[in-house]
């Protein structure tokens, strides 16, 4: 038998993400995987996290990370070349199990192809079939073994329409801790820690930072006669040095004063806790990070803005009253939403304004926020979702064995 033969049947998994948020999710799957069966192999599509983590990545998720109508399409080719090369590698490898973790438009499509070939699909982060596509729940129930999802009330909707589900948490709960001392935070910003901070989240593509970064330093310059300072809070997939370009002197040296009143602002790279939790409110683009300003309950303005033919296309499909998983989580209007037209800087620096105004509201809002991050569950949700993937790993070994398969 050729000597390479063996390392073909050694027990592997298939593990695929291609968002940021995705990838660090699945790097602590992984490490919480093999922490609990160190001879697993795994191999798939991701990032930084999921390589730092011990996953083989055949395909980049960079490469695939899309937002928009128009990078879709641009980025299609690239999407169907990645999807040939993984089909194949299940192909030749033969997992045992997919871990696929939300990208539902490109794993959904490698689900039904792993499904052909007899490889059982594990679902990590539930697409939000509540929010627009309810006929993916069709999909979802042929083409995978089980759901792992994070909100509690996407439980219900899974069992009602018959796909096995576990409800395991929020990842986030646990991530959401500053790296930094609340001195050290304001020493390392060079800021000052008696000043009223506004944190700007722009999100974690370039391409919306280029939409709403200029917008958020926009309102900020309107404001910065208040005595405010600022940190922008860069994500830890872009270039911090393309970020701080953007600021009104370029950003020399990480902090640049601001076009009127002298206020400073500070660019921070991958210090997104410790700009939440530090920052008396935030203006955050609408995706996961304002799950993060909950967690820290952290008042704030939630903005989005996409291309004119994403936001008409996206109306005819999006049915939720809210935008913001915050306010969809309340069930109700706890954090203001400043979408497409509404996103400008006059509007975005009057919210602020007005909540620099009104503490009580700023207060009230922090409480709403603390039962928000009540539904996120209690913690330890890689963890959960780690034990899951090892049950159903161990019910189908136990499987092929009674059959001798």
């Amino acid at each position: 038998m050729d000597q390479a033969q063996p390392a073909l049947f050694q027990l592997s998994l298939m593990m695929v993400a291609g968002e940021r948020s995705g990838d660090m999710y699945g790097g602590e799957l992984a490490r919480a995987l093999t922490a609990r069966r160190p001879a697993l192999a795994l191999f798939g599509c991701g990032g930084k996290a999921m390589r730092d983590a011990g996953v083989e990545t055949l395909v980049d998720a960079h490469q695939l990370s899309m937002a928009g109508i128009t990078e879709v399409l641009a980025g299609l080719p690239r999407a169907w070349r990645a999807l040939r090369l993984l089909v194949r590698e299940a192909e030749r490898r033969r997992p045992a199990l997919a871990v696929l973790i939300d990208f539902p438009d490109f794993n959904l499509r490698l689900a039904k192809k792993l499904g052909r070939i007899g490889v059982p699909v594990v679902y990590f982060v539930s697409p939000q079939i509540w929010a627009w596509r309810p006929g993916r729940l069709r999909q979802i129930k042929e083409r995978v073994r089980m759901m792992l999802c994070i909100f509690d009330f996407e439980e219900k909707l899974y069992r009602e329409a018959g796909v096995p589900v576990e409800y395991v948490g929020h990842p986030l709960v646990d991530r959401m801790v500053p790296g930094l001392t609340r001195e050290e935070f304001f020493r390392s910003a060079g800021l000052d820690s008696g000043l009223t901070t506004v944190a700007l989240l722009p999100g974690s593509r370039p391409r919306e930072v280029s939409v709403h970064l200029p917008i958020m330093l926009d309102a900020a310059s309107q404001l910065a006669s208040r005595r405010l300072q600022f940190v922008v809070a860069i994500a830890p997939s872009l270039d911090p040095k393309w970020v701080e370009a953007f600021s009104p002197e370029g950003g020399a040296q990480g902090l640049a004063p601001l076009r009127s009143g002298g206020a400073k602002i500070a660019f921070l790279h991958d210090a997104t806790y410790d700009a939440l939790a530090y920052s008396d409110l935030s203006m955050v683009a609408s995706g996961t990070a304002t799950v993060e300003a909950a967690l820290a309950a952290r008042p704030m303005v939630v903005v989005y803005r996409v291309s004119p033919l994403s936001w008409m296309t996206g109306k005819l499909v999006v049915k939720v009253p809210f935008y913001s998983m915050v306010n969809l989580l309340a069930g109700k209007a706890v954090v203001p939403e400043l979408m497409q037209s509404d996103f400008t800087a006059e509007k975005l620096a009057g919210a602020v304004e007005s909540l620099l105004d009104h503490p009580e509201e700023r207060r009230a809002m922090a409480q709403e926020l603390l039962a928000v991050k009540a539904r996120l569950g209690p913690g330890h949700a890689i963890e959960r979702a780690a034990e899951a993937v090892l049950r159903l790993l161990d019910n189908r070994s136990s499987s092929a064995a009674v059959t001798g398969s």
